[in-house]
């Protein structure tokens, strides 16, 4: 992340701190560390139009968001993973109602150390291998005996991290199935300076973070199975052809906080606004179908959500 971006997230996250008690005309959210640098650029220029609107926020991880928005602590929760069943009843046990709307789509990037010279790419064989909760490896030639005896460092989000959640699911077989002993954090810039400055070091976070520090890092491509190997760009991300690791975004609005005229502002120019600023954050814009449904859902939700004083 450059120095300008991380100051910005960090200006955004610390509202939530001084807006405790605020005016009416305010908006919490919380969630993924990963969509948060939409929902921070989004925020950003809707601020400049709405200045009487604070846009309070945090970066729990989706798990911790979506805690956070079944005790109706929070108005929007920022995921990138779907909410999980257990997740939904939790919501239903407090009355809260509410609405999916997919934003952009992400790629999980697999990375090491740039001094590392031995190693291009990894099945998902090898990486369910390295990752999975019995793993007994530890050097890298223990996946490919043409690789070094060197110990391998792991770096990877927290459990409350849906970017740990998906990558679980999809590489071990099973959500939150995974090792023990490897340096977790629900923070993806640490991971980032983890990797940079361990040479023997893997890790796994979102694209968008690999962007912003590619200097620091080396991205791998990965064999799905079929022995084709794919790097994540926007193409093979939208396309679906960097697999298993490709994903949808999503926010998950709470229906009751749509009658407030802030929501629905700020809404409307999230969803209008996010395939620009998706992209220019290193995301992949949605295609124009698959964003209109989202729209349609809110317009959908606006019409049955009566707003205050009308």
């Amino acid at each position: 992340m450059s120095y300008g971006r991380a100051l910005a997230v960090i200006a955004f996250i610390s509202l939530t701190v001084a807006c405790v008690g605020c005016s009416p005309k305010s908006i919490k959210i919380d969630g993924s560390s990963t969509v948060i640098l939409i929902t921070e650029a989004v925020t950003e220029q809707f601020a400049q139009e709405h200045p009487g609107v604070r846009v309070t926020g945090g970066r729990s991880g989706t798990g911790g968001g979506f805690k956070k928005f079944a005790a109706g602590e929070i108005d929007i929760c920022d995921a990138s993973r779907p909410i999980a069943e257990s997740e939904k009843k939790a919501c239903q046990e407090k009355g809260i109602e509410f609405i999916e709307l997919e934003i952009a789509y992400d790629g999980i990037a697999v990375v090491v150390n740039p001094s590392n010279e031995w190693c291009e790419s990894m099945t998902v064989a090898q990486l369910k291998l390295l990752w999975e909760p019995a793993s007994k490896v530890k050097k890298w030639n223990e996946l490919d005996p043409a690789w070094p005896a060197e110990e391998i460092s792991l770096y990877g989000p927290g459990t409350d991290s849906g970017t740990f959640d998906y990558f679980t699911e999809v590489i071990v077989g099973k959500t939150g199935a995974c090792r023990q002993d490897f340096s977790a954090s629900e923070e993806d810039n640490v991971l980032v300076m983890g990797v940079a400055g361990d040479r023997r070091a893997l890790g796994y976070f979102g694209l968008a973070y690999y962007e912003e520090n590619k200097e620091k890092l080396k991205l791998l491509g990965i064999d799905a199975g079929d022995g084709t190997v794919v790097k994540p760009t926007d193409a093979t991300v939208r396309e679906g052809t960097y697999k298993p690791l490709s994903r949808p975004l999503y926010i998950y609005v709470k229906k009751s906080s749509l009658a407030r005229k802030e929501m629905r502002s700020y809404l409307e120019y999230y969803l209008a606004n996010v395939s620009k600023l998706a992209k220019e954050a290193g995301y992949v814009p949605l295609p124009d179908d698959i964003l209109a449904k989202s729209k349609q859902t809110l317009e959908d939700a606006l019409k049955a959500v009566p707003e205050q004083g009308s």
